[in-house]
């Protein structure tokens, strides 16, 4: 075990072998975490707080410093930063490993990189490191799904959920997510024209250039208009209205498209980094019966206002087409898998309804009113259906609200205030 110190926090690093399919063990794959600890109380008998981080397709963060929630998180508890199976250092997809693969086999691989699996991956790494006592767990985004996953499976591994931004509907249906989403994405696009009016003539003209030449990234892809179009993913978190901003004020060079903007555009958009997030976008919501079917490509031909000739040019956020899996180089590899796992008809079920309803696991949820990526009406319907929840909605935050120590800190003052506990019980 490999162990050492970043100034205020001390970190033992853990690596687990597991099953790649948990439903039939054969071929294995590693599961890695980081344990991070006040390095003035590292021998002391600490509780746990499991991080689950976004995505799909998220690694674990890598702290510099026990900043934000995380040195708010290391007053009480040890805090475990696990890479999701497929991510990081835990065996991690690639395109290199899924261009070797038949489109069915890749499908039926991806398909091992869910909730479900997951949540046994933790739980294996409860059991066998952290000697098996229960631990609580802070879900953002696409880590509150694994929460109710998490619940629905094993809550008596759990003292006590916390959740940022990413109470799931139970009832999983990517076309109902789509159809929630467009309207909120479209009014994003409105503030951001209305705090940078004089974008909607640079944005305009940057989509013309596009449509009438070929544009190409570093990387050799030809930069499309709908490709630009999908920078508008960033517009949910707090910063992310500058961030595009200031990419679109550098964009030309003369009457040419600098290369710092195809550089910034091609780190953006390659998916290098993380191609789950991509490949598994709609498949996340698979459950029971019923093909996810590219909801979001679906949903789009309903709005006409996103159209790539449409001005003023509406970005779009986050969506996942079939296109994409075509155009971008470091998606190509998942092409014929995504098209598979598109059309599946069949999943586990993700959640455990009755077991949700009687849940007594102590959750406290921040709800982000204005939140692009998860829709605050679904999230407070589940808050509703999932018993011994706590909602906390606020329209103080976007989506990275977990990045201000505020909300960890509130969200733990709701479980105290009904005695949660923080120990093993």
């Amino acid at each position: 075990m490999t162990s050492y110190t970043i100034p205020g926090m001390h970190v033992r690093e853990h690596t687990v072998e597991v099953p790649l399919d948990w439903n039939a063990p054969g071929e294995t794959i590693q599961v890695f975490a980081r344990e991070l600890v006040d390095p003035t109380r590292k021998d002391e008998d600490l509780p746990c707080l499991v991080f689950l981080q976004g995505g799909p397709g998220g690694k674990g963060p890598r702290p510099t410093g026990p900043d934000g929630w995380i040195g708010q998180a290391l007053k009480k508890y040890r805090v475990v930063l696990m890479d999701q199976r497929g991510t990081g250092r835990s065996t991690p997809v690639t395109g290199r490993r899924m261009a070797a693969m038949s489109a069915e086999a890749g499908a039926d691989y991806l398909a091992c990189f869910r909730a479900d699996s997951i949540v046994a991956d933790a739980e294996h790494l409860r059991k066998t490191v952290f000697g098996g006592k229960r631990w609580s767990t802070l879900g953002q985004s696409y880590g509150g799904f694994l929460t109710l996953t998490y619940l629905s499976k094993a809550p008596e591994a759990l003292t006590a959920c916390y959740v940022t931004g990413g109470l799931a509907s139970i009832d999983p249906s990517a076309a109902e997510v789509y159809r929630r989403t467009y309207p909120r994405v479209a009014a994003k696009n409105r503030e951001f024209y209305r705090r940078y009016p004089h974008n909607v003539e640079r944005v305009g003209r940057i989509a013309d250039v596009l449509a009438e030449s070929d544009v190409r990234l570093p990387d050799g892809d030809r930069l499309t208009v709908r490709r630009f179009q999908s920078l508008g993913i960033d517009f949910g978190m707090k910063p992310g209205y500058e961030r595009i901003h200031w990419l679109i004020d550098e964009a030309f060079d003369g009457n040419e498209l600098s290369d710092t903007f195809r550089a910034q555009v091609l780190g953006l958009s390659a998916y290098l980094g993380n191609p789950l997030f991509a490949a598994l976008q709609e498949s996340i919501y698979g459950s029971g019966d019923g093909a996810t079917a590219w909801a979001a490509e679906a949903e789009r031909a309903r709005h006409p206002e996103f159209a790539e000739d449409a001005r003023p040019l509406l970005f779009t956020g986050e969506m996942m087409y079939p296109w994409m899996f075509a155009e971008i180089r470091g998606l190509r590899p998942f092409q014929g898998a995504v098209e598979v796992l598109a059309q599946r008809s069949h999943w586990p079920e993700l959640y455990d309804l009755q077991r949700l309803a009687a849940n007594d696991v102590p959750v406290a949820a921040a709800v982000y009113f204005d939140d692009m990526y998860v829709d605050s009406g679904l999230q407070l319907d589940t808050a509703r259906r999932v018993g011994n929840v706590q909602a906390w909605v606020t329209n103080e935050y976007e989506h990275d609200g977990i990045g201000a120590q505020r909300v960890f800190e509130r969200l733990t003052e709701l479980v105290d205030a009904i005695g949660g506990g923080v120990r093993d019980a």
